[in-house]
């Protein structure tokens, strides 16, 4: 399953589902697809993501992946993954516009 991010303020972002989901948790909701996040709640949003990935460091984005089954330069942290919906949330927060996300 693939799932893409909209929002008014940047380019559309599609995620592995996995990736995505642990992503939407981490930004305080509930994990529901399709979902959205009110332009007055992206700031929030925004903190908590920024907030959970910097007390995961480099947790690897795939949990119950053992890392001895790919090299480390295969194995993509989580923090990583997050750039993408970071910066878009960045600039929906900048533009107050609401971000979006379904099923592709």
């Amino acid at each position: 399953m693939l799932i893409t991010f909209q929002s008014r303020a940047y380019p559309n972002i599609t995620m592995f589902g996995n990736v995505a989901l642990q992503l939407i948790r981490l930004m305080g909701h509930s994990g529901s697809v399709p979902g959205a996040i009110l332009a007055e709640d992206v700031p929030e949003a925004l903190l908590r993501l920024r907030t959970a990935i910097a007390a995961g460091g480099a947790a690897p984005a795939m949990p119950g992946r053992d890392r001895d089954q790919a090299p480390d330069d295969e194995v993509v942290s989580l923090a990583h993954r997050a750039l993408p919906l970071i910066e878009l949330l960045e600039a929906s927060a900048k533009a107050e516009c609401n971000v979006m996300w379904d099923k592709n």
